[in-house]
Order: structure tokens, then sequence, then C-alpha cells
């Protein structure tokens, strides 16, 4: 395998990232043993070498922008101070309109998104005050705007100001989801669901305050499928946070987001032609329905007021009766300026704006009997307002 040529040495990508930034402090929290089972899992399982050097050239990033975070945070009294006051999550199933949501919601004036560029740039920009257009801002605009006709965009359309998954932070962490490709292999999955949730959202939390310190926000509107995971990780950081779970039948959530999951790969890893489609498809309907099963269980003990519910088809035929109900359920004002701003993103982009997104069940070694017999426990729940 010629891909193999390309190390992924740990101790390597260590010293190029602190050559790099002129750093070496990663800071308190754990790094090294998530660094270690991520290179295991792209070593044993990316052949292609171009997508060997990418995702080599992501870990060192992943590893230089901790360094300048940690900068930020020892040398920018003024981060700790930020409050990160009553967020709202929106979680639920993958492709059950989280982003539609969260993109919606980020319209209005007084709601604070994660957006994409600072994924990319968590770190002040040296000498950089609070307000200031981060110099790395304009050149990552222009190449998103150049995929903008790329399959994924199909799938998930973003541009530098797209509010985007806030548990990509963890990344830093050398923790979390990732990419959502990297939980589908060994030994990363086992090994990331064995890992301490509470000290990776705390993590998450110095970003915020670090985000909010550069450009400040009044409420916080956050998402991610993964929230499911660590409803009670997110109680113990945030202990007035509130959610928002959107629902659809896992019937189209389970090939959507195996479609999407391939894509990925394909961008990253490149050629996977060498893995078994059929076993990641069944592993990524596994992971999602046992993190759907987790964040109910978690629910089932909080106060019902916390949450709003709402269907990925409400959503679609009446966005504002939605953000209606999540705005009187958390006390929050919807002013004339929120009402229109928020009326005009609905007017702007109807369903299928960015292309239609196509996908064939069976290549995922899946059917749709498979799919209903894993979901029982939620389609069958009349609690739940799922729609098809």
């Amino acid at each position: 395998m010629t891909g193999q040529a390309i190390s992924f040495d740990v101790d390597t990508l260590v010293r190029e990232a602190k050559a790099q930034t002129g750093f070496d402090d990663f800071g308190s929290l754990p790094y090294r043993e998530g660094l270690e089972t991520l290179a295991a899992t792209y070593d044993r399982h990316v052949a292609d070498p171009a997508g060997r050097s990418r995702c080599r050239d992501r870990l060192v990033t992943l590893l230089a922008t901790r360094l300048r975070c940690e900068n930020a945070f020892r040398t920018i009294p003024e981060v700790a101070d930020q409050e990160i006051r009553a967020p709202v999550f929106v979680t639920g199933l993958p492709r059950s309109g989280t982003s539609a949501l969260l993109n919606l919601l980020a319209t209005a004036p007084e709601n604070r998104g994660l957006l994409q560029w600072e994924i990319h740039f968590p770190d002040p920009w040296p000498g950089s005050k609070p307000g200031d257009e981060d110099p790395r801002y304009r050149p990552l605009a222009e190449a998103l705007e150049r995929a903008r006709d790329s399959d994924f965009a199909k799938m998930h359309f973003i541009d530098a100001d797209t509010p985007e998954e806030c548990v990509l932070l963890h990344a830093f962490a050398l923790s979390g989801v990732q990419l959502g490709f990297e939980i589908m292999l060994e030994p990363y999955r086992s090994w990331l669901l064995g890992q301490d949730l509470v000290s990776l959202y705390a993590y998450q939390k110095k970003q915020l305050q670090l985000l909010n310190w550069r450009n400040p926000g009044q409420q916080w509107m956050l998402k991610a499928p993964a929230h499911m995971w660590g409803i009670d990780a997110i109680m113990s950081v945030f202990p007035d946070a509130r959610f928002i779970w959107c629902h659809r039948n896992p019937r189209a959530v389970v090939p959507s987001i195996n479609s999407m999951n391939r894509q990925v790969m394909k961008m990253y890893a490149g050629d996977c032609s060498h893995l078994d489609a059929a076993a990641i498809g069944r592993s990524v309907m596994e992971w999602y329905a046992e993190s759907l099963e987790c964040g109910l269980a978690s629910r089932s003990h909080l106060p019902g007021e916390l949450f709003v519910d709402c269907s990925q088809r409400e959503l679609v035929e009446a966005p504002m009766a939605v953000v209606e109900r999540v705005y009187r359920a958390f006390d929050l004002d919807l002013g004339d300026a929120s009402r229109s701003a928020l009326q005009g993103h609905i007017d702007a982009n109807p369903k299928g704006k960015h292309g239609r997104h196509e996908y064939d069940l069976a290549s995922f070694g899946l059917t749709r009997e498979m799919i209903d017999d894993r979901f029982a426990f939620y389609t069958r729940d009349p609690r739940w307002p799922i729609s098809d």
C-alpha cells in the first residue's frame, strides 16, 4: 500500500504543531490518548495516499489550533469573564431539520450561532481586538464559494457565515465526533464511547467564551445530533441550558445520514472502496440508534419544560410557528426586527433550494425492515412527533 509512506507517528505530529505555532502548552485537558486513537484509526482504515495526507494534515492543524487557543486562554484574561447564559441546544436525529432550524433561529439579531469560519479559526488572530475581522475569513469564504456546487452542498449547504455544529469544537480536544465518519471506525468508536463528556463540554464552554469575547452574542443557539449523547454533561456544565428536539422518521434519516457520511469520507479519506460499505452502513444506523436511546433516557429525568419538540415536517410546513413556540416556551422576546429577519430567511430559503439529495438504501447494506426494527422504541412511542 503506497499510502503507508505517509506516517501517523504521534510524536512527529506533536513536534510539527509546536514548530508551526511556537507554543508548547496544550493545556490541562488530556489530548494524547485521543490523538493516538485518531491516528491509529486513520492509519488502519485510510489507504488512499491523498486521503492519508489530508487526514494527517488535519491532525497537525487540530494540534496547532489547540496550542493557539490555549495561548489565548492564558494571555487574554477577559475570556474567563464571559458569561454563556441559558444556551439553547438543538438536537435530535441527523437530517431531521436541526440545521435548517438553527440556520433560521440564528437570523434573529439577538441570537448567536457558532459560524462556519469560527469552527475553522476559533483562535483569535494575534493582536486582534473584539469585533475585528479575522484576516483568515475572506480566503475561507472564497474557498467555500468555489465549492458551492459540490454533492456535499446539496446535502448540507454551508458558507463562511452559516451556523455549524458546535461539537466540532470538541475536535480541538482530540475527542468528540470529529468529522462524523471516524465514529464509524475502530478503535476510535469504542474509545470515544468510554470518554468523560463533562470535561469535553467544559472545554467547549471555554471555546464559546473565547468566541464570545471576539464577537459578543446575547442568546447562544447551538446545535448537533451528538448532543443526544451529552444531555447530562450539558446540564452539568450549563445548568440553565434548554433544548429543542427535532424528530423525523428514521426511514428517511438513516439512508440520508449514510449518504452524507459517505460523502464526508470521500472528501477527507479519498477512495474507501477497500472498506465494507454494508458494515459501515449498519454502523451508522447503530450509532444514531444508540445516541437516540441515550438522549431520550437522559431527558426522561429532566423537567419537561426544558424541551421543545418539533417534527421535520412541521419545520418545513410552518417554520414560523415552530419559532414562535420556541420563543414562548423559553420566555424569549420575539420583537418586530427579529420576526422580520426570520420571515426573510424563510422566504429566501425554500426547501430544496440547494439541490435534491438522492440516495439508495440498499447500497448501505440496509433494508427498511432493519430500520423499522431497530428504531421501534422510538417510532412506536406516541410522545414524539415523528413525520415521514
